[in-house]
């Protein structure tokens, strides 16, 4: 592979409960991926846990070229189904929304899965640590959330936010 081509962001379509080993499976390959992870307290009778789980299950990010050879290394990795694809060709995530995501899970906050959102006002956070990361407004319980989208994976995750840190885009 030339290490000069550019790179896109594509979401992968995993077996069920396959993310950590496929995520093992292409870090072996030398291949850039991103599995946003949360932690979460499991409490059992006799103790409490911190567990790990992928944000969205079934799926894993992955920052390929858009040429044949890269995508087959993919789809040969174990734990692999699919590429999500749009007429017929796997389709590439906005960087934007890798970024932004990333930010999220890097933030440590308490970040919930969410369904996805097409509708609802776009808008900005201004201030603290998620600065610059865009998603949509939405109310709940008078709180404010900003739910951040995956459009190919029609999955989102929330993050509770002051109102007063947000702008329109």
């Amino acid at each position: 592979m030339n290490k000069s081509q550019k790179k896109f962001w594509y979401a992968v379509y995993l077996k069920s409960k396959h993310e950590f080993k496929a995520e093992k499976k292409l870090r072996e390959k030398d291949i850039d991926i991103f599995l946003p992870v949360i932690e979460r307290i499991r409490q059992w009778k006799d103790r409490k846990k911190v567990v790990v789980f992928p944000l969205f299950a079934g799926y894993i990010f992955v920052n390929i070229p858009d040429d044949y050879d890269s995508i087959l290394s993919i789809l040969k990795t174990s734990g692999v189904v699919r590429f999500l694809t749009l007429e017929g060709k796997p389709a590439p995530i906005p960087d934007e929304q890798i970024v932004s995501l990333k930010k999220l899970i890097e933030n440590k906050g308490q970040i919930d899965p969410h369904p996805y959102i097409s509708e609802g006002q776009q808008v900005r956070i201004t201030n603290g640590p998620l600065a610059g990361v865009e998603g949509n407004l939405m109310e709940k319980l008078d709180h404010n959330f900003l739910i951040l989208s995956i459009d190919l994976i029609k999955q989102g995750a929330a993050v509770k936010i002051d109102a007063f840190d947000i702008e329109p885009v």
